[in-house]
């Protein structure tokens, strides 16, 4: 009888477990970045002093329905209770007091953050997105196109960011669009000047003369090589100007370049200026301490990651 020969059983193949234990080990290596990352950040006492005043402010941000009863039909507008003109901080319907014209201290504080949450996400998000493309192109490509998106970068530099945007904003006219707009338009030239810097030293390295000598396309080489180690002055950046953009938008906003009655921390604080003088502090003060925790807590967890993600900083300790 004769015998029937079993199939062979397929082995591994070398090419596919390498490539397999490469990836394996590239994604440890980057586990095992991210937890030494995170465990300097969490040891560092400021850090996470930062990181608990962001986190508490974001969390008021989001859940400002659930403490305070959004006002109908705009939640963006203050409430106004003329029965209750400026009531001191205590009162059971207005715990943190009314301004000179009835409105609510509490509900500007509190919708206030959800205001300058969407500023600072609105602002820094535009303004890395264009610095990010201007200065990767500048520092990538080199030659012609450097020169001239720099000399533009340049032009904008030499204008003082805080009367730049003044200006921009008192041209288009009082509206916290316009505000965000004028933030937009001085904020991104930053970005582009310190991701160009990153760029021009990045390509110099040897593993991005390897990648082009294998034959990788001039996209690859910068999406693959160039961008991921040069993106880290850029975040800490942003990361500090979430808190910046919010003092400058509050400032815009408190000579009145914003909607009169917005529930947000610039405009209270120049509701309230007048009764100061009188005895009357909670309409100004309180709102302009939590523009002072927003920008204080978010700079302190941009110092942090500073100190964690820059090596320069890193080897001077």
């Amino acid at each position: 009888m004769a015998s029937t020969a079993s199939p062979p059983i397929a082995g591994p193949t070398p090419g596919g477990d390498e490539a397999t234990a490469a990836g394996t080990s590239a994604l440890g290596v980057r586990l095992a970045r991210t937890m030494e990352l995170t465990r300097s950040i969490v040891s560092n006492p400021t850090t996470m002093v930062g990181l608990v005043m962001v986190t508490a402010l974001i969390a008021m941000a989001l859940l400002a329905p659930l403490i305070v009863e959004p006002n109908t039909p705009d939640p963006a507008q203050m409430p106004r209770d003329w029965g209750a003109i400026a009531v001191p901080p205590g009162s059971p319907d207005h715990i943190l007091g009314t301004t000179n014209t009835g409105g609510d201290v509490f509900y500007g504080v509190v919708w206030g953050s959800r205001t300058s949450l969407r500023l600072s996400i609105l602002v820094v998000s535009i303004t890395v997105t264009i610095g990010v493309l201007v200065g990767s192109a500048a520092g990538f490509l080199g030659g012609r196109v450097d020169e001239i998106l720099m000399r533009l970068v340049d032009v904008f530099l030499s204008i003082p960011e805080l009367i730049f945007a003044l200006a921009i904003a008192a041209v288009l006219g009082p509206a916290f669009r316009n505000i965000i707009l004028a933030l937009a338009v001085v904020y991104w030239v930053k970005y582009a000047r310190i991701m160009r810097g990153q760029v021009m030293t990045v390509k110099q390295n040897d593993y991005v003369d390897a990648a082009r000598v294998i034959g990788d396309s001039p996209f690859r080489i910068f999406a693959k090589d160039v961008l991921p180690n040069a993106i880290t002055p850029v975040v800490v950046q942003a990361t500090m100007d979430m808190g910046n953009i919010v003092l400058v938008g509050a400032t815009l906003s408190f000579i009145g370049l914003a909607e009169a009655g917005l529930a947000e921390w610039g405009v209270l604080v120049a509701e309230g200026q007048a009764g100061i003088s009188s005895g009357r502090w909670w309409a100004s003060t309180f709102p302009g301490l939590m523009v002072f925790l927003w920008a204080l807590g978010f700079n302190l967890v941009g110092d942090g990651m500073r100190d964690v993600l820059d090596p320069r900083t890193e080897s001077s300790r």
